[in-house]
């Protein structure tokens, strides 16, 4: 009986997250804008994580000054490419 239950709970589980979207042209589709926003954001947060860590002892200096290099450099060309595509929106 319990094998029984496990079967339509896994079942269950498996169309759940495998079972196709019907309306998938209703769904929003980002801009590049928008995922710019979300992609800096998302710098944001690891080079915050990445300044924790250095000061947790987890890396050494080497490691974090290249880390750091090429974040701040990705985030640069991300925030370059917002300013550009927000003053042609204006």
């Amino acid at each position: 009986m319990i094998f029984v239950a496990c079967g339509l709970l896994l079942l269950g589980t498996l169309f759940y997250v495998f079972y196709p979207e019907r309306h998938i042209e209703e769904q929003h589709q980002k801009t590049r804008l928008e995922y710019l926003r979300e992609r800096k954001d998302v710098l944001y947060d690891n080079l915050r994580d990445l300044n924790f860590e250095y000061r947790a002892g987890k890396y050494v200096q080497e490691d974090y000054a290249v880390q750091q290099a090429a974040l701040e450099d990705e985030a640069a060309e991300v925030l370059a490419e917002i300013d550009l595509l927000e003053a042609r929106s204006h």
